[in-house]
């Protein structure tokens, strides 16, 4: 898995919503009407990205989450972070 090139990753992310970054990482930050919704939200997160084995930076500020994706061993973005991006959308 190779890191992507800037033109790739914005291709990436033109259909994610909300989404910015560039070659070295991605991020997004969600709002919820309560803690208790973002802690929820934070651990279907952990779902997803127990079961893809690609762990996001997750930075929680009572009712918003931010989550950063990059793959380490790549020095970078890759596919990997693109479609687990694509995967929490469908949770958001």
């Amino acid at each position: 898995m190779a890191r992507l090139s800037e033109p790739e990753v914005a291709a990436g992310l033109a259909g994610l919503s909300g989404w910015t970054g560039d070659q070295h990482e991605i991020a997004k930050t969600y709002a919820f009407a309560t803690f208790v919704e973002a802690m929820a939200f934070v651990t279907r997160v952990a779902d997803l990205a127990e079961a893809a084995n690609h762990h996001p930076a997750i930075d929680i500020r009572y009712n918003r989450v931010r989550l950063r994706l990059t793959t380490h061993d790549q020095g970078g973005v890759t596919d990997q972070d693109l479609r687990l991006a694509r995967q929490i959308e469908h949770l958001a």
